[in-house]
């Protein structure tokens, strides 16, 4: 892990909150229906990566932990996927973006806090820096400003 210091960053935040946790770093595009399928198919109380083409985050449990990805990947199903896991209690705590969120991804994710009352806190935007600097275990907080410190 990196010394501690500590870095900013400023993102677009897409759903705005104040949250802080530990950081799991996918420095692949996230595919959401590879990663959280067999938790969805087993009814499981983990949200375990099942994505075997995701080196970084396979076979790590993502629910309540602060995701950083480029972007996500894979199927139209994606939004899906994310109101699915807040619906089984599984989502991530927060999802960071190096770049742009997809509509897909958007919409799932709005939806669920619209229609779920759950709220995934999420900022894009932050750049290629910042997804240079973040590794798995730093902390994080994030502020409604899109403001992603990380140490």
């Amino acid at each position: 892990m990196k010394e501690e210091k500590v870095k900013t960053f400023k993102g677009r935040p897409v759903l705005p909150g104040n949250i802080e946790g530990e950081i799991l770093v996918s420095r692949e595009g996230f595919n959401t229906l590879a990663s959280y399928k067999t938790s969805i198919m087993t009814h499981s109380r983990k949200a375990i990566c099942s994505d075997q083409g995701n080196h970084d985050l396979y076979k790590k449990d993502l629910k309540d932990r602060i995701l950083c990805l480029p972007s996500t990947i894979g199927s139209t199903t994606g939004g899906l996927i994310f109101m699915n896991i807040v619906d089984m209690k599984l989502p991530p705590r927060a999802l960071c973006f190096s770049r742009g969120i997809d509509s897909l991804a958007a919409a799932g994710i709005i939806l669920s806090d619209i229609w779920q009352e759950h709220r995934i806190v999420t900022v894009d935007n932050l750049g290629d820096e910042f997804l240079s600097y973040a590794e798995e275990g730093m902390k994080m907080r994030i502020t409604e400003d899109g403001t992603v410190t990380l140490w």
